[in-house]
């Protein structure tokens, strides 16, 4: 059996999450906890959205993780291995791009090797600080780079700006990800 199969298979067994046996009062519950279930996997989609421009939220996975919410819910009726496995390539793949969006803008603007990874360190270092550091944390790491480098602040300040350039990118890349994924879903709940 490959991988697929085996996937597709462990995706359409029912979900059982009432117990072993079915009454009108664990109807009623079942239905109550639907209703939540539903409830937070909007929740989360649309923080996700929120997320795909607020540095502070992790976007991505919030859509991801909504819309598995909404899968499991529905017991994989609608959507399943097939579109799950590809909207988790997306989601890595997102994220991946998220990472190095402000290197990719310091390369840009021909800063020097020591800006570019000083730009990746200062996102990541960023992350530890809200969102005061994840705007700043690129800028500051491309310009401690350049200047390390021993090059001119104005070269500095280019390479902080090409940072930031390639945040907002990130930003954009994020949010039509983001996009895709619910658009993938809601296709492929409507053919399923």
């Amino acid at each position: 059996m490959t991988l697929a199969a085996a996937l597709a298979k462990l995706f359409q067994q029912p979900v059982i999450r009432s117990g072993l046996f079915q009454t009108a009062a664990n109807d009623s519950l079942m239905e109550w906890l639907d209703l939540i279930y539903w409830t937070l996997a909007v929740a989360l989609v649309m923080g996700g959205l929120a997320g795909a421009v607020v540095p502070i939220l992790p976007g991505l996975p919030m859509v991801f993780g909504g819309l598995w919410l909404a899968a499991w819910t529905d017991g994989y009726a609608h959507d399943g291995a097939i579109t799950l496995s590809v909207l988790g390539v997306m989601l890595v793949v997102g994220l991946v791009m998220d990472f190095i969006a402000a290197s990719i803008g310091t390369k840009r603007v021909g800063a020097s090797p020591q800006a570019v990874s000083g730009a990746l360190i200062g996102s990541i270092v960023g992350l530890f600080f809200g969102l005061p550091g994840l705007l700043i944390g690129p800028f500051a790491g491309a310009v401690l780079g350049e200047l390390y480098a021993q090059n001119s602040l104005r070269q500095a300040t280019a390479s902080g700006i090409g940072a930031w350039i390639g945040l907002l990118l990130g930003a954009i890349t994020k949010l039509v990800l983001s996009l895709m994924m619910i658009g993938i879903f809601i296709f492929d709940w409507a053919i399923g």
